[in-house]
């Protein structure tokens, strides 16, 4: 599906269904330099089970056209515009990683209009070692290298997950690369970087939050430590955790458990 936001065009997986305004919307929000098809396994459950799904890929994005966002703010702000252009009076979001900050910002800037976010992998703050920083500037195929190190915890998933041969550094390091390489004129990896690093509303947004949260946590995430999210969890009003057995791809390395997590938080459609 393809929308006109802020003047450009913008692509939303569907989970395989066509988009119906008039049911409830799950807005799935991708991290740094990746797009919407880590989500596959939970849009397409929920799509199939009476919900209208919105995966976008992000501006400057893979299929997406449109300036990268320069900040949190600024992916707040678009998600926001994103339900405009779709026609959508509300929608609950799921955000992953860099996603999941700019699911908290939306929800603080306009509250009457998120019902329920979900935040993956999420931390604040979200700093970026100044080695990584410089990598992602300067030597962005080494810094995807080290990222993938760090955002799994195993190399291989059980069988219940991608299924036999699977490799999950492989595919989520050639994913990157693919994302990087559809923007030539911005370097995603540096951006979304700066971004995650530099965000320091976080706290002040959550206590804004009306809505329920999920925090939705990797015990082995590297990159984003469960003990990270102590503070957003702790300005909550309607806060609730659930700790899956993964890294910070926990919707690669631990899908099922990312998606029972997802359905039990989120009321039926």
């Amino acid at each position: 599906m393809e929308l006109q936001v802020n003047g450009a065009l913008t692509f939303c997986y569907t989970g395989g269904k066509a988009f119906d305004a008039a049911r409830p919307t799950i807005v799935f929000i991708h991290g740094v330099l990746n797009d919407h098809s880590v989500w596959i396994l939970q849009t397409r459950y929920f799509a199939h089970h009476g919900f209208n799904v919105l995966a976008p890929d992000l501006p400057g994005h893979c299929k997406s056209e449109g300036e990268p966002p320069k900040s949190v703010e600024e992916g707040a702000d678009f998600v926001l515009a994103l339900l405009d252009a779709a026609g959508v009076r509300q929608a609950a979001l799921v955000g992953h990683s860099f996603g999941s900050l700019v699911a908290l910002e939306a929800a603080a800037r306009a509250p009457e209009r998120i019902t329920r976010i979900a935040l993956v992998g999420t931390a604040f703050p979200m700093k970026v070692t100044p080695a990584l920083l410089d990598d992602a500037e300067h030597q962005p195929q080494k810094a995807i290298a080290m990222v993938n190190v760090f955002s799994h915890s195993m190399l291989a998933p059980p069988p219940s997950a991608l299924g036999p041969g699977s490799w999950l550094y492989g595919g989520s390091r050639a994913l990157m690369r693919r994302v990087l390489a559809s923007n030539s004129r911005v370097n995603l990896l540096h951006r979304g970087f700066v971004a995650c690093d530099s965000y320091a509303n976080g706290e002040a947004a959550m206590a804004r939050v009306q809505c329920p949260v999920l925090f939705l946590l990797g015990r082995s995430d590297a990159m984003a430590p469960p003990k990270a999210a102590q503070g957003l969890q702790a300005k909550a009003r309607d806060g609730r955790t659930v700790v899956v057995e993964a890294g910070h791809q926990m919707m690669t390395e631990a899908p099922d458990a990312v998606l029972f997590a997802l359905k039990d938080f989120l009321p039926p459609a």
